[in-house]
C-alpha cells in the first residue's frame, strides 16, 4: 500500500506482509464505530525544533539498504530509496500528516477540490504560481497529462507497476489559466487525492523510452528543495544538493548522500562517521543505547594474558560479537573487542529514535494448496494465536505499545481504522480443536510413513526436499516431547521422526489420557505446515515470533517445518511463487485502501493461458464480496460510506484468515544527537527542507515518545 503515493511499489523488496478473504456468508458488518478510531499508538520521533535553531549547511548520510535500481517511482523494482528521492526533489500534490491522513502540499497546491459530481466527477487543481521545474518551466497541465498517459494503461510500452485511478481519468485540460489543471474522471473515483504525488515532468512521462530508461540513474530535472546531483555507482551512493530553483523554504542542510550501508554494518558506519541516520534492528539499537547511557562497554581486557580465553569468549558472546570473532584465538579476540569499545565510544554521540512504522507484520496463510486450503484450518490457526503475547514479545522490550493490529487495510489513528478481529473471534483453544475436528483432523490418528523426499503437506518444492539426515536452514517444531515448557522456543535442528505417535502403525492403541497424544493427522497424514522464514540480517525477530507461533500450534497438534532461505529468494521465490505454508512478512498502510489495498486481496483469477492471475494477493485467498466491496468503496465521493465499506471489507477478510494481522512494526533510527527534524517519522512525510544540525547553544526539548 501507498505511503505518500509510492511506498507500495517499494514495499515489495524488504521482508513483507499481505492477506486475503473468501467465505459464502452474509455479509459481515463492520465490528468497529467511529469511536474506535484512536490516536496513532506512537508519536514520531524526530527532534522536532523550529527552523531558527537549525544551523544553516551541513552534509546529511543517510544509510539505506541498496542503491536504487530506478529514480522512477511508478516501476516496479523502485524500493525505499527510490522514494526518499523522490520525496525530496519532485512535487507531491498531496503529503502525509503525522495521522496518516492525506493534505494538501501548500508548495505546489494553492487548493484542489471535486468542483463537479455530475455528469463526470472534476477535480480542479489550482497550482502555486511559483511553482516550476528546476529547468525554468513552469509546472502545468502538460505534465499532468503526460502522468496521465503514461499510466493509464492503455499504452503497453510503458514499463509501469501499476495503473490504480490512473486509469479512471477520462481528460486533463488547462483550467481557466495556466495555474489550473481540470482533471475529469470517468467514473467516480474516491481516491483521486492519491494521484500526482510524486509528479514527474513530462520530460520523463512523454514517451515510452524516456520512462523506461530516463530516469533510471539520473533525474534531469526536479522541483523540490533538492536535486538530485549525481547517482555513484561505485561509491553506491546517490547525491542530492541544494535546488537553486526552488522557491519553498531553503533547504537547511546543503546535501543529503544517501549511501548503501547493508543492515548488519549501519552500528560501524555509525561509529566511524560514515552514516547520521540509519534504520536499525532491535539489538544494534540496544547497543547504542548502552553507549549513550555509558553502559556495557566496561574492558574485559586486563593485559599480560591475565584474562583466561574463556572468560573473553563468555564476555563477546553476552555482547553479541560475530561468532567469527568469538571463535577467534586470544589476539584475534582481543583486537575485536578492542574494536568493538572503540565503536562504543563513538556511538556515545547517537541515540535511538523510536516509533512505529506505518506498515504491520502478518501472519499469511497459503490458501493454494495442501491443509490451508480449508478454511476450518486457517481459521482454527488464527484462532490458535495469542496475538497479545505475541506483540508484547516483539515491542515490550524496546519499550513501544505492545498492541495487536485489528485491521488489514488501517492502522490506530487512520480515519479507516477499526478493530476487525471479532469477524474471526478471538484467541481461544478449544474453537481451534473444534474447528480441526470439524475438518477431520483427529489427534494422534494413525500415520503413513512416506517417501523419501514427500512432503506432509504444502506446496511442492524441489529445492528443499528433506533427507534422512536432515537439511540445512529446516527446523521441525513439535517434536519435543516436553510441550511448551513455558514458551520457550520449541525448534530442534536436524531432526526428523516427529512428537510420540506421529509414525505409530495402524492399530496402535492411544496413549492414555493426559499423555500427549501426538499430531494431528487425516486419511494417514499429518497436519505438518512448512513455516518459510528469511535467514540473512534483520531476521532475527521474525524468527522469534515464527517459534512462537509454532509453540502455539504445537499445542493444537499442527507440527511445523520451519525452512530459510536466503533474503534474495525469499520473496521472489517462495512468497510470490506460493512456495510456503506459512510465512511472515508486512504491508505498509496506505491512507487510500480502497486503491492500494485491492491488488492485494483481489480474488485470483485464471488467465487466458492457463496461469493464475494473483496480483499481489500472495495468500491465494479472495472473494468476489471483497471485490465488490473495494470496488464500492473506490467509487463513492462519501467519506463516511467509503469508509464504512472498508471496514466490512475488513471484517470479511478477517472472517477468511487467508492473513492475520499481528503487530505494528517497529521503527528504530540511529541518529546523531545534533540531527534535528529526522529520525522516526511514523506516518508522516518527511520535511526535508527542514532537516539539519541543532545551531550551537540550541536546545532540543523532550519527545513526547520517549517520556
Amino acid at each position: 500500500m501507498s505511503h505518500h503515493g509510492v511506498g507500495l511499489r517499494a514495499a515489495l523488496r524488504s521482508a513483507a506482509f499481505l492477506t486475503a478473504g473468501a467465505l459464502a456468508v452474509p455479509l459481515l458488518a463492520a465490528c468497529g464505530s467511529d469511536e474506535d478510531v484512536a490516536k496513532p499508538l506512537a508519536a514520531q520521533d524526530i527532534d522536532l525544533v523550529a527552523r531558527s535553531q537549525v544551523a544553516d549547511g551541513g552534509t546529511l548520510r543517510w544509510a539505506v539498504d541498496d542503491l536504487p535500481e530506478t529514480l522512477n517511482t511508478y516501476q516496479a523494482d523502485a524500493d525505499t530509496g527510490t522514494t526518499r528521492v523522490a520525496q525530496a526533489t519532485l512535487p507531491s500534490m498531496f503529503r502525509m500528516d503525522a495521522t496518516g491522513r492525506p493534505v494538501a502540499n501548500p508548495a505546489y497546491l494553492e487548493s484542489a477540490k471535486v468542483i463537479e459530481t455530475e455528469p463526470r466527477q472534476v477535480v480542479l487543481y489550482k497550482l502555486n504560481q511559483q511553482a516550476v521545474w528546476s529547468d525554468g518551466r513552469e509546472i502545468g497541465a502538460a505534465d499532468f497529462v503526460a502522468q496521465w498517459r503514461a499510466l493509464s494503461g492503455k499504452d503497453s510500452a510503458y514499463w509501469t507497476a501499476r495503473n490504480a485511478g490512473y486509469d479512471r481519468i477520462e481528460k486533463i485540460e488547462r483550467g481557466a489559466n495556466d495555474l489550473q489543471v481540470r482533471v475529469t474522471f470517468s467514473r467516480p473515483y474516491a481516491d483521486w487525492k492519491s494521484l500526482f504525488s510524486p509528479l514527474y515532468p513530462k520530460d520523463v512521462m512523454g514517451t515510452p523510452d524516456a520512462f523506461n530508461d530516463g530516469a533510471r540513474r539520473k533525474l534531469a530535472i526536479s522541483a523540490g528543495p533538492f536535486k538530485v546531483d549525481k547517482v555513484d555507482t561505485i561509491a553506491q551512493d546517490i547525491v542530492l544538493t541544494r535546488n537553486p530553483h526552488w522557491w519553498g523554504r531553503p533547504a537547511k542542510l546543503n546535501r543529503i548522500v544517501l549511501h548503501t550501508v547493508p543492515r548488519d554494518k549501519r552500528v560501524g558506519a555509525l561509529a566511524d562517521g560514515t552514516a547520521d541516520l540509519a534504520d536499525l534492528d532491535p539489538a544494534d539499537a540496544q547497543r547504542i543505547g548502552l553507549a549513550a547511557s555509558g553502559k556495557g562497554g566496561s574492558s574485559p581486557l586486563r593485559g599480560g594474558g591475565k584474562t583466561s580465553l574463556a572468560t573473553l569468549r563468555s564476555w563477546a558472546r553476552a555482547h553479541g560479537l560475530d561468532s567469527a570473532d568469538v571463535r577467534a584465538g586470544r589476539t584475534g579476540l582481543a583486537r575485536a573487542i578492542s574494536e568493538y569499545l572503540d565503536q562504543q565510544q563513538a556511538l556515545r554521540a547517537y541515540g535511538v529514535r523510536k516509533s512505529l512504522e506505518p506498515a504491520y507484520t502478518q501472519l499469511a496463510l497459503n490458501g493454494a494448496s495442501g491443509p490451508l486450503t480449508d478454511e476450518r484450518v486457517r481459521r482454527a490457526i488464527a484462532r490458535a494465536l495469542d496475538r497479545k503475547e505475541i506483540a508484547r514479545l516483539v515491542l515490550t522490550p524496546l519499550g513501544l505499545p505492545a498492541v495487536p493490529v485489528g485491521s488489514h487495510l488501517a492502522l490506530s489513528g487512520q480515519p479507516a481504522y477499526a478493530d476487525d478481529s471479532g469477524a474471526l473471534g478471538a484467541q481461544d483453544t478449544k474453537a481451534a480443536q473444534a474447528l480441526l475436528a470439524d475438518a477431520g483432523w483427529v489427534p494422534g490418528g494413525p500415520v503413513k510413513e512416506e517417501k523419501k523426499g514427500q512432503k506432509a503437506a504444502g506446496p511442492e518444492s524441489g529445492q528443499e526436499e528433506k533427507s534422512d539426515g536432515g537439511h540445512d536452514g529446516e527446523y521441525i517444531v513439535g517434536e519435543d516431547n516436553k510441550g511448551d515448557a513455558g514458551g520457550k522456543h520449541l525448534v530442534q535442528e536436524g531432526r526428523h521422526g516427529g512428537a510420540a505417535g506421529a509414525y505409530a502403525p495402524k492399530g496402535t492403541a492411544a496413549p492414555a489420557a493426559g499423555a500427549r497424544t501426538g499430531p494431528l493427522a487425516k486419511n494417514g497424514k499429518a497436519l505438518t505446515l512448512r513455516f518459510v522464514l528469511p535467514s540473512g540480517p534483520g531476521s532475527d525477530t521474525l524468527n522469534t515470533v515464527a517459534n512462537r507461533i509454532s509453540a502455539m500450534l504445537d499445542r493444537l497438534g499442527i507440527v511445523t517445518t520451519i525452512t530459510k532461505v536466503s533474503d534474495e529468494s525469499y520473496f521472489k521465490d517462495h512468497i510470490a511463487a506460493g512456495d510456503f505454508d506459512l510465512a511472515l512478512y508486512s504491508w505498509p498502510s496506505s491512507a487510500f485502501p480502497a486503491t492500494d489495498a485491492r491488488p492485494i486481496y483481489a480474488k485470483p483469477l485464471p488467465g487466458a493461458d492457463g496461469s493464475v492471475n494473483v496480483e499481489q494477493n500472495y495468500t491465494r485467498v479472495g472473494t468476489d464480496q471483497v471485490d465488490q466491496l473495494f470496488e464500492q468503496a473506490a467509487t463513492t465521493l462519501d467519506e463516511d460510506e467509503a469508509k464504512s465499506l472498508i471496514r466490512q471489507a475488513d471484517s470479511r477478510i478477517w472472517a477468511t484468515a487467508g492473513s492475520i494481522p499481528l503487530y505494528q512494526r517497529p521503527q528504530l533510527v540511529g541518529a546523531r544527537k545534533d540531527l534535528v527534524n529526522a529520525g522516526a517519522f511514523g506516518f508522516q512525510t518527511p520535511v526535508y527542507e527542514d532537516m539539519g544540525f541543532l545551531k550551537k547553544g540550541a536546545r532540543i526539548s523532550p519527545s513526547p515518545s520517549r517520556g
